[in-house]
């Protein structure tokens, strides 16, 4: 028995219930029967998901993943759970000035659940998460697109059937496999559209259930139902802010779909006042408008309580993250932004050239009409333009479902991202398309349906939907292992973005950190070039010039950052260290300040003024800036150092001693700081406790000739001279130029043989 649904159909008594198993049909030859049951359908689709992105299990935290994870202080046992309500996706409170505005505290408490399973930073569970949630939503793409593509009906018993099973399996399939997929399910970041599409479609099939069979209890049920997926819309807002948009999905299905509002016949009725517009039943129906009212009621307050959360002030982005929203005319504006959407359209068409980044120069503004590029703008518009047609005026009902449907999909969740309601940060993101695409399988599928309905081609089109399926998922195993690490990631971006000035940036700071500072300078210099106020390369240059001592064009690249980029607080205390080797001590103290002042809170900052201020021989400034540095961190190990050495040369060894302990207490583990208190207690007379800390010292680090040098010289102002003379020559086997320790030496061998004179 299938039975009707609640009347919501227009004019009151039509059922809401309608069937498009003719696509299944359709399909037949593409997907020949048997015809694999539900279970075996979500078995094969989830394996698929899996088998395209196993390869990306053990890869690396990259890019985004440093700053969202590794540098995120809200995945730490230390910081309270409360704070992930206050603080955005990267660990900054949503009140800063710095903060980029995205509050996603769902996602990053499953970053710190993994954190605490894992027991650290160790990135395979979190990928191994990541691709299980990918196959998951596959696994449930099934029953979506079961609903989207075979319609909504069920059982006397409220259970719904599962309708053109070969679409949905095809569909879902095409889901599982997008090589546009793999930022999201690669990139450990990319859970947040993961967790966010999840209860997207929970919310959505958790909507379709408030039209089962109407019981005695069917209001209410239909009601509950209704809740629970506004509901499940707020959860998916918090693992990502376009799951709001499931609410705006959920409208148009029930008015378009369940309602069977058709717009075309209401435009022409409205046109030529056709009195029987009064007596439509869906403008009557009062459960649709309940309904509605419940979406609305439960969007706004979904967004009031993030404004609350969040504050008025919007995100701060810059020119070179998107152009083309501070482009002054409003039309190059329009151009670009439909230029923009062409290409999010082409990756779902055709996901070959694929990017970690489009921004920096990626993508040249379009500044005229006659740019070859507008070409790309028409064609989408005469595409959408075309597929809107059919979703309105097809005379074919269950055509324009499925088209109304496909394009709901396509669009609805996308809309954050299109810069019409707000600027966003990005030109293109692969990451946005994940919900999007699935409104492009329901097309991409009801077109291979009707293209296998009017061609006597069949095999030719079944090949070519295997072809897709098949290449789409060799496509996915190579681009996971492109996002193993920022190496192979970084370096596939060249060919597709030659013009990105972050790609070379990003290229030459994994060149820097693995000490191949000449190939790094290379990217640096492009990246400059490509973008000369990119004032990050142009510090990060300046850091590699300055550790090679070619101060002048240093000092030259990071005064022309500050310039540009007068609060960039990092560059300033750069340019202060060059300007303190180049003898320039105002000039440097002046800088420093001014970083301090853009930053407060600078340990670093700190430090270096502390070592300025110890050059110049202002012993109590440089002290009470090493003492901000460590209050600030207390885990700054030069800075104690510093503090402790300082005193020592200056004969403060009560002090010294003090500053020490206090030190070893906050870091227990540190052998440099056991060093500098040896030799303190060494001074002191406390020869046992300065033996101590020296042997520990050398356990942790035994291949450091001054360790054994100044536990050298314990033993021989303590008498123990076989010792000392023991550590003399190791210290000399490690560092045989070392000065004072051969000096020393040559002292306690004179002595050792005016001795066995002596005897003799």
């Amino acid at each position: 028995m299938i039975p009707n649904q609640h009347n919501a159909g227009a004019g009151g008594h039509q059922p809401a219930v309608f069937r498009m198993a003719e696509l299944d049909a359709d399909l037949d030859h593409i997907l020949p029967s048997p015809v694999l049951p539900p279970s075996w359908a979500k078995l094969v689709v989830g394996l698929v998901a899996i088998v395209c992105f196993a390869r990306s299990y053990d890869g690396d935290f990259v890019f985004d993943d440093s700053e969202a994870i590794v540098n995120n202080k809200d995945l730490q046992a230390e910081t309270p759970l409360g704070d992930l309500w206050h603080h955005d996706f990267w660990g900054s409170r949503l009140s800063s000035n710095t903060s980029h505005k995205s509050y996603r505290p769902l996602t990053v408490l499953t970053f710190r659940i993994n954190y605490y399973l894992s027991g650290g930073f160790y990135p395979v569970g979190f990928h191994v998460v990541n691709i299980l949630l990918h196959s998951g939503i596959s696994v449930l793409m099934v029953d979506v697109f079961s609903v989207l593509l075979g319609g909504l009906q069920y059982t006397s018993k409220g259970r719904r059937l599962h309708l053109a099973p070969r679409a949905s399996l095809l569909a879902a399939l095409l889901f599982a496999v997008h090589p546009v997929h793999t930022e999201c399910v690669a990139g450990v970041v990319g859970r947040a559209d993961l967790l966010c599409a999840l209860f997207f479609l929970l919310s959505f099939l958790g909507y379709c259930k408030a039209f089962r069979e109407s019981t005695k209890e069917g209001t209410h049920s239909s009601t509950f139902w209704v809740l629970l997926s506004i509901f499940l819309g707020a959860v998916a807002m918090l693992c990502k802010e376009q799951g709001i948009t499931v609410l705006g999905l959920n409208a148009v299905f029930d008015i378009l779909v369940i309602g069977k509002f058709n717009v075309l016949e209401i435009v022409q009725k409205v046109l030529h006042k056709d009195k029987s517009l009064e007596n439509l039943g869906m403008l009557r129906n009062g459960g649709l408008l309940f309904r509605m009212t419940l979406l609305t009621s439960g969007g706004a307050g979904m967004l009031y309580v993030r404004w609350r959360i969040m504050g008025t002030g919007p995100p701060t982005f810059t020119e070179v993250d998107n152009p083309a929203s501070f482009a002054d005319s409003v039309l190059v504006r329009a151009i670009n932004y439909n230029y923009y959407y062409s290409l999010n359209a082409w990756l779902l068409l055709c996901p070959w050239w694929l990017c970690f980044d489009w921004s920096m120069g990626c993508i040249p503004l379009i500044k005229s009409v006659r740019d070859w590029r507008v070409i790309a703008v028409a064609a989408l518009w005469f595409c959408l333009i075309g597929l809107i047609f059919q979703a309105l005026c097809s005379g074919d009902g269950h055509k324009r479902r499925i088209l109304t449907l496909g394009l709901g999909f396509l669009v609805i969740p996308f809309l954050p991202a299109s810069n019409l309601f707000f600027r966003v940060g990005f030109v293109v993101a692969e990451r946005v398309l994940y919900l999007p695409s699935v409104g492009y399988c329901v097309l991409l599928t009801f077109g291979f349906g009707a293209l296998s309905k009017h061609t006597r081609k069949k095999k030719f089109i079944a090949a070519v939907m295997l072809g897709i399926v098949l290449i789409n998922m060799l496509r996915c195993v190579v681009r996971s292992g492109q996002w193993r690490s920022e190496e192979q990631l970084f370096r596939s971006a060249l060919s597709v973005c030659p013009l990105n000035a972050k790609v070379h940036y990003n290229i030459g700071k994994n060149l820097a950190d693995k000490g191949n500072q000449t190939a790094a300078i290379r990217y640096y210099r492009e990246a400059v070039r490509l973008n000369p106020k990119y004032v990050h390369a142009m510090n990060n240059l300046g850091n590699i010039l300055k550790e090679r001592n070619e101060l002048q064009e240093a000092e030259e690249l990071l005064s022309l950052a500050v310039q540009i980029q007068p609060d960039f607080a990092a560059a300033w205390m750069n340019l202060g260290i060059v300007q303190n080797s180049l003898k320039r001590f105002e000039a440097a103290e002046q800088s420093y300040r001014t970083a301090i002042k853009h930053r407060r809170k600078y340990p670093d900052c700190y430090y270096n003024l502390g070592r300025l201020y110890a050059d110049l021989n202002r012993h109590v400034d440089a002290l009470n800036a090493w003492r901000n540095a460590t209050v600030l961190k207390p885990e700054h190990s030069l800075a104690w150092n510093n503090m402790i050495i300082l005193l020592d040369n200056t004969g403060n060894l009560a002090q010294a001693e003090a500053v020490g302990r206090e030190a070893l207490g906050l870091i227990p583990n540190d052998h440099s700081l056991m060093f500098s208190l040896a030799n303190v207690l060494g001074k002191s007379q406390k020869y046992k406790e300065s033996e101590a800390l020296f042997l520990k010292a050398i356990k942790a680090n035994p291949n450091t000739a001054s360790y054994h040098g100044n536990l050298a010289v314990l033993y021989h102002r303590w008498g123990h001279l076989d010792l000392a003379k023991k550590h003399y020559e190791i210290s000399l086997q490690l560092d045989p130029t070392a000065p004072g320790t051969k000096e020393n030496y040559g002292l306690l061998r004179r002595k050792l043989e005016q001795m066995q004179k002596k005897d003799v």
